[in-house]
């Protein structure tokens, strides 16, 4: 007999056909077991048949028709505004840090030049042509938000700062606002000399 006519595709359906024809005269009062010919096998189809559930989503917020959480919403996102025709001023951050003859010729403070040893943080921000009293800055943890008749400068900070301890000088010759905000940094014990 050769292999071929044994493993034919009519002889593979005829048997499959004949083992259906035997699985429900045995299994009529089973309707639990899936039934699938061989054509419609698919690994879904192993083991017991699974009972759908429906899993219906969550609303945290406590107002239905919010479509973000506070969580979510970057702080000064409501400062941002797109259709402001206002340019933007040049602006320079530096990072400062209390250094002492401990730390210079000892280094018994562990500090070093990164900005993680840094206590404040100094933004320059150039502001031509603007008279002190047309400033209008407001300080937030994370952002910094700056405004003149003629300057607009909205500026998310590398790090959260105290904004109760913050302090600003305009230099009228150079025509520059000075802000020098102190950062504020869980596990900043770390950074204190006293310790």
């Amino acid at each position: 007999m050769d292999m071929d006519s044994v493993f034919s595709g009519s002889s593979l359906q005829s048997l499959a056909k004949l083992l259906r024809d035997a699985q429900e005269e045995d299994d009529d009062d089973d309707d639990d077991v899936p039934r699938c010919s061989v054509g419609a096998m698919t690994p879904g189809s192993v083991g017991p048949v699974k009972k759908e559930t429906t899993n219906t989503f969550q609303v945290k917020s406590e107002n239905k028709k919010t479509i973000w959480n506070t969580e979510e919403v970057p702080e000064g996102s409501e400062f941002d505004d797109t259709w402001d025709p206002r340019e933007k001023p040049e602006y320079e951050i530096f990072f400062k840090q209390h250094v002492g003859t401990e730390d210079v010729f000892f280094g018994m403070t562990g500090k070093d030049p990164s900005t993680a040893c840094c206590e404040d943080i100094v933004i320059k921000i150039k502001l031509p042509e603007t008279k002190y009293s047309d400033i209008t800055l407001d300080i937030q943890d994370k952002v910094l938000d700056l405004r003149t008749p003629k300057k607009k400068l909205l500026l998310h900070l590398p790090y959260p700062v105290n904004s109760k301890e913050g302090r600003a000088r305009f230099l009228s010759d150079e025509e520059t606002l000075e802000v020098t905000l102190r950062v504020s940094r869980k596990f900043d014990f770390i950074n204190s000399s006293d310790g």
